[in-house]
């Protein structure tokens, strides 16, 4: 069992939709036992960062998109995801959180967290994958109306009126995680935002200036401020192995893994739609026809697997990226933790980090076939 840093053996966990006990010593009596049988327990993975899977997208804005991802991701051992939206027509922005809003609580899989608004507010500069046509002016007026479920929002602080737009996020909501990203801003400019109450960048590196030694830029702020944690697509495309190394070793324990996939996740290779974008997805890559990237294909499994696999990061620091630390960012005190009172989100695992089972409030959404 993967408790915090700590590998524990010959632990019993008694749950019912929440963890009643964790101990060496358990009374068990008629109770249904499950053996792990020498595999990893872990609290289930959490996703920040992810558009969809199993070909479907948040922007269908239907219940049926919803749930196909909630059903595909207990595969990947994600027990919990904050469904991220595009920079699109405003309406259909709307319409997609409010198809959130309806559906939150049905899904039989994974269970949705809230919202992550990946733009408008954002550079087109830096637009990546988004659409720069539909690039607004941060303002808190265009999204107050869906701030009950907002829990993150990725900007670009240079913008006009990001600077009033930040304020009144952290006067009135100061629990929603403001991150820098699509953004073309100097060290300077990052640094202030920074100052102002953006605590976290989304896809370091990706969609944001490169880091130079006279002008170090968005990533050059981020390593070097304590206060910032920050999220990495770990599917070896966006990223150079010895890039993950050395943001391992500079952000610790500030360091978030995210899968950032689109539809194609969890699909065969072939042509997807990503907010009205033509996506080409071939042997682990997503590209729009200019060769832009476009998300990921990537699995939150494969993405503990590939940290492990190419860092110094140990395999419970990689799971703690993706399970307790992102509920501390979102400030989701039943998450992330095999603990008493916590909810019953567990993932069991093999050495390859190949996904056995997982448990959504205590009830098994997913098990290998044998």
């Amino acid at each position: 069992m993967i408790v915090g840093e700590t590998t524990l053996d010959t632990m019993t966990i008694l749950f019912d939709n929440t963890i009643r006990a964790v101990d060496s010593d358990v009374n068990t009596e008629g109770c249904e036992i499950i053996d792990a049988k020498g595999a990893y327990v872990s609290a289930g993975f959490i996703d920040i960062h992810i558009h969809g899977s199993g070909g479907a997208d948040v922007m269908d804005a239907t219940s049926e998109a919803l749930e196909t991802i909630s059903r595909t991701l207990v595969e990947t051992g994600t027990t919990s995801f904050v469904a991220t939206t595009m920079t699109m027509a405003q309406e259909k922005i709307d319409v997609a959180i409010d198809n959130v809003r309806e559906c939150q609580k049905r899904v039989s899989g994974a269970q949705i967290l809230g919202v992550h608004l990946e733009g408008p507010f954002i550079n087109p500069a830096r637009q990546g994958a988004q659409d720069a046509r539909y690039v607004q002016k941060p303002k808190l007026a265009s999204i107050e109306r869906h701030m009950d479920l907002v829990k993150m929002i990725t900007l670009a602080p240079e913008a006009d009126g990001a600077k009033a737009f930040i304020g009144d996020i952290r006067e009135k909501y100061p629990d929603v995680l403001l991150s820098i990203g699509h953004s073309d801003a100097d060290y300077d400019t990052a640094k202030a935002g920074f100052d102002l109450g953006i605590g976290h960048a989304t896809h370091l590196f990706n969609a944001m200036p490169p880091l130079k030694h006279r002008a170090p830029g968005i990533v050059g702020a981020v390593l070097d401020d304590e206060r910032i944690s920050c999220d990495i697509i770990v599917d070896l495309v966006h990223l150079h192995p010895a890039m993950l190394r050395l943001t391992w070793q500079a952000k610790r324990e500030r360091l978030i893994l995210i899968t950032d996939a689109m539809r194609a996740g969890c699909m065969k290779n072939g042509r997807y739609d990503l907010g009205g974008q033509q996506v080409h997805v071939a042997d682990g890559e997503a590209r729009l026809p200019d060769g832009t990237l476009a998300g990921s294909v990537l699995k939150m499994n494969e993405a503990v697997r590939n940290m492990v696999k190419h860092t110094s990061m140990t395999l419970p620091q990689a799971v703690r990226s993706v399970t307790e630390l992102p509920a501390e960012r979102l400030h989701l005190e039943k998450k992330g933790r095999l603990e008493v009172g916590c909810d019953a989100d567990m993932v069991i695992f093999d050495e390859g980090l190949g996904i056995i089972a997982t448990y959504v409030a205590g009830e098994m959404k997913y098990q290998r076939s044998l």
